[in-house]
């Protein structure tokens, strides 16, 4: 997709990735950028034509975003659903599964349900303007797993279950999908994962990321792997998965205390 002169929406957008990404989608030439966060800084970040407050998880308020947005700004042409959280962090490995149930609620609201709500609201509009693009912001632990988080590792597979389904489902219809996949990414969000296999092939800058995005958004590529080893990590795991299970419990091992 060419970016020049389109109308990008992106959800935690207040910092991080999403900030950084927002920053390149002007710097390649989109005519409009809007953020949209939780939380948000006092004044406008630079690069950004507004900032909007928004839970991603409560489907009213995604949808109330998208007209204001589509009423101030235009169409929105690519819709960037970035936001995410790292819960659940696994304190105990005696049980991997306990979590309580309003953490994989929150996690599965945040992580997977943010991008349906999105992707129903806009799905109808993009048909009948002749396109449109998804760029979801989920994980390599999507593609691979998380050692250390149950929780964050399912839903993020699941987010990469619906990328997929998305992408499938309307590439007849002119609309395209991108899944961001990253490993470690110098972002809050990666103080709050333990430390493992996310750490192994180093942790890049969040506008190195976002240029990646870039990138991939031009190519119309659907998987962008910041972390080129992550196609390795993938195929291995694919070829032989009993030994990848085998390799992934001897991370998990190495991380239990002594």
């Amino acid at each position: 997709m060419d970016i020049a002169g389109k109308v990008a929406l992106v959800t935690g957008g207040a910092q991080g990735i999403g900030l950084a990404l927002a920053r390149a989608l002007k710097t390649a030439g989109a005519a409009r950028v809007v953020i949209a966060d939780l939380r948000l800084p006092g004044d406008t970040p630079t690069g950004v034509d507004e900032a909007l407050l928004c839970d991603v998880s409560d489907p009213i308020q995604i949808a109330t975003m998208i007209d204001h947005v589509e009423a101030v700004h235009g169409p929105v042409d690519i819709m960037c659903s970035n936001a995410g959280i790292a819960t659940g962090m696994d304190t105990t490995f005696d049980n991997i599964a306990f979590a309580d149930p309003a953490v994989w609620d929150r996690a599965w609201a945040v992580n997977v349900m943010a991008h349906v709500h999105a992707a129903r609201v806009l799905i109808p509009r993009m048909k009948a303007r002749g396109g449109g693009y998804f760029l979801h912001t989920i994980s390599a632990a999507g593609l691979l797993s998380q050692v250390g988080s149950a929780v964050y590792s399912t839903t993020k597979h699941a987010a990469v279950g619906f990328a997929e389904s998305l992408a499938i489902g309307h590439r007849d219809d002119g609309i395209r999908v991108s899944m961001l996949c990253p490993q470690g990414v110098a972002t809050p969000m990666l103080e709050g994962i333990p430390e493992g296999p996310q750490l192994g092939d180093g942790v890049l800058s969040v506008e190195t990321v976002a240029n990646a995005a870039i990138e991939g958004i031009r190519a119309e590529r659907f998987v962008i792997l910041p972390h080129p080893a992550v196609a390795d990590y993938m195929r291995a795991k694919v070829e032989n998965y009993d030994r990848w299970i085998g390799g992934m419990a001897k991370l998990q091992r190495a991380m239990k205390p002594r």
